[in-house]
């Protein structure tokens, strides 16, 4: 996907979008995989996950909001992952089966001690 399209996807008002775009602005790397998988399957895994950082007080942008999101959308999702330019943020990208919408985004804030996803 080339860069001047996942600016645009990410051109949503909510909180995870907006850093994950201005990441993207800053030069963080990107991927989006091929392949997708059912949207439920996302979202009980980012629902624990969800549990996770919340018990560990770890900083996360839209987990809550992606997690519901995944659990509404009945088709297949497309999976993405955006690492901002110092490495303090990574963000998740989930988008329709055809790659041209956002259905969620989520970002958690990486510790110096976390490895990379």
């Amino acid at each position: 996907m080339e860069r001047h399209l996942l600016v645009r996807l990410l051109g949503s008002d909510d909180e995870a979008s907006v850093a994950a775009q201005a990441a993207v602005l800053s030069g963080a790397t990107y991927v989006v995989w091929d392949g997708t998988f059912p949207a439920e399957w996302h979202a009980r895994t980012y629902a624990r996950r969800l549990q996770h950082t919340q018990r560990k007080g770890i900083e996360t942008l839209g987990l809550e909001r992606a997690v519901q999101f995944l659990r509404q959308h009945d088709q297949p999702v497309r999976l993405g992952r955006i690492t901002a330019a110092d490495g303090t943020w990574i963000f998740m990208l989930f988008l329709t089966e055809d790659g041209g919408a956002l259905v969620a985004c989520t970002g958690v804030r990486r510790s110096s001690e976390q490895s990379p996803l």
